[in-house]
């Protein structure tokens, strides 16, 4: 009935009139009044914000608002003023010989920063993100290094890569006894025993390796060694230590001597400038001690 005003027994709140199953009545009990001149702030704040900045979309853009600001715009800012910032590093780095580098610490601790970035983008699809390499991928946190350690070799190695093509890469190759005939199967198996022998692993035929012995210092230890302990200027690597990029099961070992393998690298001074080339040797470097 219009004029007359229910009030609720329980709660003495006034209700709005509306009634469900003759006796569910809803309250009229408005929102406080300071939650309302907040609510109206915020209306009036959102207004203004979208006058200010850009903030509708448009046929044609969005809105630029009377300020102009652009988040894009202030990120190229922020970029350029860092990059500016990293440049009398980057400049010192360059004009710096990489072991000159290492001697000065502020350098240094930059260097190892901006390896460590371009390993991850660059080096660790293959070698891991921790560097601990993969079956055909060198581990670079150990001191076992196929074509020398110190920081010059490491740098070459980074920059001109190995067997790609370019003409200064590490390019020797080793040969494929067993797909160019040089040896044969029975031959290779015997090789392969003595090689896994001589690094200590278990389980080899003993009489296999005795026989492959003599074969070894024939056809082998002119790039690997007599005492098989490698090569670095012909990227020989290491064959008496428990170390092995390929594996170390007979299976491995075999195909191994039998393929020659031939492992490649990209020369990654056609991707990346020298100062991040030499960041990226003094980070590996410290990765495994070095040498």
């Amino acid at each position: 009935m219009a004029g007359h005003k229910h009030i609720d027994e329980v709660t003495g709140v006034e209700t709005t009139g509306h009634v469900w199953d003759n006796d569910l009545r809803e309250l009229n009990k408005p929102l406080p009044r300071w939650w309302l001149y907040v609510f109206y702030a915020c209306c009036v704040w959102a207004f203004g914000y979208w006058m200010v900045y850009p903030a509708w979309p448009t046929l044609s853009g969005y809105t630029q608002g009377y300020l102009g600001y652009s988040q894009r715009a202030q990120v190229m800012s922020d970029v350029k003023e860092a990059k500016a910032a990293q440049d009398t590093y980057r400049q010192a780095i360059a004009n710096a010989a990489i072991t000159d580098v290492k001697g000065k610490e502020d350098l240094f601790q930059f260097a190892l920063a901006g390896g460590a970035a371009a390993f991850g983008d660059n080096c660790s699809g293959c070698h891991g993100r921790g560097a601990q390499g993969a079956v055909g991928y060198p581990n670079l946190n150990d001191d076992d290094w196929i074509w020398g350690g110190s920081l010059e070799q490491i740098e070459k190695s980074i920059a001109y890569g190995i067997r790609n093509g370019h003409e200064q890469a590490h390019a020797t190759p080793m040969p494929r006894f067993g797909l160019d005939g040089i040896l044969e199967p029975a031959v290779i198996s015997d090789v392969a025993n003595y090689v896994r022998s001589i690094s200590g692993t278990e389980q080899v035929d003993t009489a296999a390796a005795e026989r492959g012995k003599a074969t070894f210092a024939e056809q082998c230890a002119a790039c690997h060694g007599e005492d098989a302990k490698g090569n670095e200027e012909m990227g020989a690597p290491n064959l008496s230590d428990a170390i092995w990029l390929y594996g170390s099961s007979q299976e491995a070992v075999t195909q191994s001597i039998v393929t020659g393998r031939g492992g490649a690298m990209p020369a990654w001074s056609t991707r990346l400038d020298p100062v991040t080339v030499k960041m990226l040797a003094l980070y590996v470097h410290s990765l495994g001690g070095g040498k």
